[in-house]
């Protein structure tokens, strides 16, 4: 009951934060919850320091048409209740850690069970649950850019040590979209793995289904799991599977050849280890809206920095109500999460997510926009 006062009365907070944060002057040290768009041209975002979360990408099509491509609510409160993670800032661990426990340095360490017996991006309160705080807010001009901060306590959540994060959303050329994330290690080695938890949708939030959207992964192996999504420590090659995403394919023709998990329920909810030197900005993936005679001929190009990227087709998505009363459904929209791989505290052949003290854990993303 009292979590439920505390959420109702930070949302009410928020919407009242919504006239300041649109003035865009110096808003350094806020701690009220708002919405900051940064725009440059007829290319523009919507940011909340409720999780640090991305609400809107508005860009044009093929034909000068705009529209928002990635999923979210109407209102702050909306993203205080929900449970979809839209646009979220998801930390201090992102995905899944089995059994909730890890052990770092000879000591064991148990988490929030928020996804059956595991651990799930962060627990209960993760980084996309908490206020962040804005450092520095410049609304327009050639960059535009937000820089938003957390700290996170020594026992967040059952985490090892304090930790100072920091993430940047940044409009640098015509059509980019830029997030900078860093976190350093204050006193105690810990496990740190950040996403962004966009859901994308190129045809425009509330359109129809993604099936129709071309992907290809720059990615020749990826992490096969068991029923409940954990990995099962094998690094597998795609070749020859429904996992090869090498060339170019449509979502559609593949979705209902992977099982997300749960009976009755397909699509890909996979783990991909991306090509290339894995502490480098390289491709990780292309995407193309559906054709058609009805297409946009938006295209949007990912790089990044990390290991690998989590590819989600929306399995889960149920017909809750978002952005302007549309309804998500089944695979409304795709999310491509560049991160550590899963549970990687717990496999010790998987690239390290430990950051030890005075250390910084970085991870870039660009996302290239086209039509």
């Amino acid at each position: 009951m009292a979590r439920a006062v505390l959420l109702q009365l930070l949302a009410l907070l928020g919407l009242a934060a919504l006239a300041a944060a649109a003035g865009g002057a110096n808003a350094a040290g806020r701690k009220m919850v708002g919405v900051y768009e940064l725009r440059k041209g007829d290319f523009s975002i919507k940011v909340t320091n409720w999780g640090a979360t991305l609400t809107s990408v508005v860009l044009p099509d093929s034909k000068g048409n705009l529209a928002d491509v990635v999923l979210g609510y109407d209102t702050i409160a909306e993203y205080v209740n929900g449970s979809s993670y839209f646009g979220a800032l998801v930390g201090r661990v992102a995905n899944r850690v089995a059994n909730a426990r890890f052990v770092l340095d000879g000591k064991a360490y148990h988490l929030f069970r928020n996804d059956g017996k595991n651990a799930l991006h962060g627990g209960k309160r993760g980084f996309s649950k908490v206020i962040w705080t804005v450092k520095e807010y410049v609304a327009g001009g050639e960059s535009p850019y937000i820089t938003l901060y957390y700290h996170s306590f020594d026992g967040e959540e059952g985490f090892p040590g304090a930790l100072d994060v920091y993430v940047t959303y940044q409009l640098s050329s015509r059509y980019e979209l830029h997030l900078h994330m860093n976190a350093t290690a204050l006193n105690k080695a810990t496990p740190v793995n950040l996403v962004n938890h966009a859901y994308w949708n190129l045809a425009g939030q509330g359109s129809g289904d993604i099936l129709g959207h071309i992907i290809q992964l720059f990615a020749s192996r990826y992490t096969p799991v068991d029923a409940t999504l954990i990995p099962t420590g094998a690094v597998a090659p795609v070749a020859g599977t429904p996992y090869d995403l090498r060339a170019p394919t449509r979502v559609g023709a593949r979705v209902r050849e992977v099982s997300a998990g749960k009976a009755g329920v397909y699509g890909f909810d996979t783990n991909f280890a991306v090509d290339g030197d894995a502490a480098a900005l390289r491709k990780v993936a292309v995407v193309r809206a559906g054709g058609g005679a009805s297409g946009t001929g938006r295209v949007m190009e990912l790089w990044a920095n990390q290991p690998g990227v989590q590819f989600y087709t929306g399995n889960f998505l149920d017909g809750a109500k978002g952005k302007g009363g549309k309804v998500y459904g089944q695979h409304g929209a795709l999310c491509l999460e560049t991160q550590g791989f899963p549970d990687a505290v717990n496999h010790p052949n998987f690239p390290s997510m430990i950051v030890k003290p005075g250390q910084v854990y970085r991870h870039d993303m660009v996302f290239k926009f086209s039509f």
